[in-house]
């Protein structure tokens, strides 16, 4: 890789430190997404609602963060990541990263501290359930147009519980 990019491996490296945040660089830039939304909400508007309309809207422009994206370059990095156990594991570290980051805007945005830690990861199970969900359907042929309207559906549904809680004891 270092040679297609005509650089040498020290200065590939000194840019990502591991193989894999070679492959994984692109989900590391959208490791504080959710934290983004969060700091840049409308005024008056709720934490929660600001990032259902963000991953609603990521739905709608076929963002690879949804995994609402046909893109054939995008499906060849989901299959790569979910067939390397490697990669799985620094994912789950980005992953964990962006939660943290998450509760911090949670908590600046006047949510108490337990409370904030415990919204994140909810939040971020369901973005992450939710896109991978559309991705496995779009990775087994499901067109990401025809997988829209169900994505749409089970996103309100899970933004709904995250609201209400989910109903049940």
């Amino acid at each position: 890789m270092a040679k297609a990019a005509e650089v040498s491996k020290r200065t590939l490296f000194a840019y990502f430190p591991t193989k894999e945040d070679l492959v994984l660089h692109r989900f590391a830039d959208h490791e504080t997404d959710a934290a983004d939304v969060v700091r840049a909400r409308r005024a008056g508007q709720g934490p929660l609602a600001a990032l259902r309309e963000a991953f609603l809207r990521g739905l709608e422009d076929r963002s690879p963060v949804t995994g609402l994206s046909d893109d054939p370059a995008v499906l060849a990095v989901f299959r790569l990541v979910t067939g390397t156990p490697a990669l799985v594991a620094r994912l789950a570290e980005f992953s964990s990263a962006g939660e943290a980051a998450l509760a911090s805007a949670l908590a600046d945005a006047g949510v108490p501290a337990p409370d904030a830690d415990l919204a994140a990861a909810q939040i971020a199970a369901v973005r992450r359930l939710l896109a991978t969900a559309n991705m496995a359907a779009v990775a087994a042929g499901v067109p990401a147009a025809e997988r829209f309207p169900e994505a749409v559906a089970t996103a309100e549904r899970a933004f709904s519980l995250l609201a209400s809680g989910v109903g049940f004891a």
